[in-house]
């Protein structure tokens, strides 16, 4: 029996060795990581998608985090230097082809995936809703915002709180009086930046009556943090009411 034939089985054990524990803490990775809610309650359509594209992430980043982790740390205690050997240099060690191959083609496909699959999501979600949606003009400045609904006559309603009726598609037209903002209701899902002369847009169809904060998410001056509103969902009839009450005092 060759010297190497030991060797090669004890590598062959600690390959073994690796795998199990790698995929054991996956598992147990992958499930406490989908268990954590990340996020604050889901109040769009778009938002579910955005939670599921999360989920998909998670499920593909916990594994390769686990395999990287067990194998430095495998490393570092099968070869650490030991008392004595401080002098010594390693062993000559060649390049292995088939294995570099590898490790570069699984990453770079599993990247290609991921990034294809977002890609697909984020085109879904920013569609034209197939409804007719409600049009909403948000407009920032430091340090609050405005939102402007159609009154009467052409007339825009104004109001320092955004109200927005369940089961609604809702087209906001984002706008900046002063500096860069970002308008961002974490329980949509999606936001954008307010651009002092440039008007951005993005769409989102309520599913839940609630309030939800509304934040700015750009670093826009000293008074940054206190940048937050409220969204308040209601239920359609509701919501009509409130409107109706709003171009009332308009017109008054």
């Amino acid at each position: 029996m060759s010297a190497e034939e030991p060797s090669a089985r004890e590598g062959r054990a600690a390959v073994r060795q690796m795998l199990l524990i790698g995929v054991i803490a996956s598992a147990i990775g992958i499930a406490v990581a989908l268990w954590i809610d990340w996020f604050p309650i889901q109040a769009s359509t778009q938002g579910k998608k955005i939670d599921t594209l999360w989920d998909v992430l998670l499920i593909a980043s916990v594994p390769i985090f686990v395999l990287v982790e067990t194998i430095v740390l495998y490393s570092a205690i099968k070869f650490r230097m030991r008392p004595g050997e401080e002098l010594k240099d390693g062993p000559p060690i060649h390049g292995n082809t088939r294995l570099e191959i590898i490790w570069t083609a699984i990453p770079a496909i599993l990247l290609v995936g991921l990034c294809t699959y977002a890609y697909i999501v984020l085109t879904d979600i920013e569609k034209a809703p197939a409804a007719e949606p409600m049009n909403v003009r948000v407009v920032g400045q430091q340090f609050t915002w405005t939102f402007y609904y159609k009154g009467e006559g052409g007339k825009e309603v104004a109001s320092p709180r955004l109200y927005l009726p369940a089961n609604q598609p809702v087209y906001f037209t984002v706008q900046s009086k002063d500096v860069i903002h970002d308008f961002f209701v974490p329980a949509f899902r999606e936001k954008i930046d307010a651009v002092p002369g440039i008007d951005t847009t993005y769409s989102v169809e309520t599913t839940r009556v609630g309030n939800y904060p509304v934040v700015c998410a750009e670093l826009c001056g000293l008074g940054h943090s206190t940048m937050r509103q409220t969204a308040h969902v209601l239920a359609k009839d509701d919501f009509e009411s409130w409107l109706s009450e709003q171009r009332s005092k308009a017109a008054g």
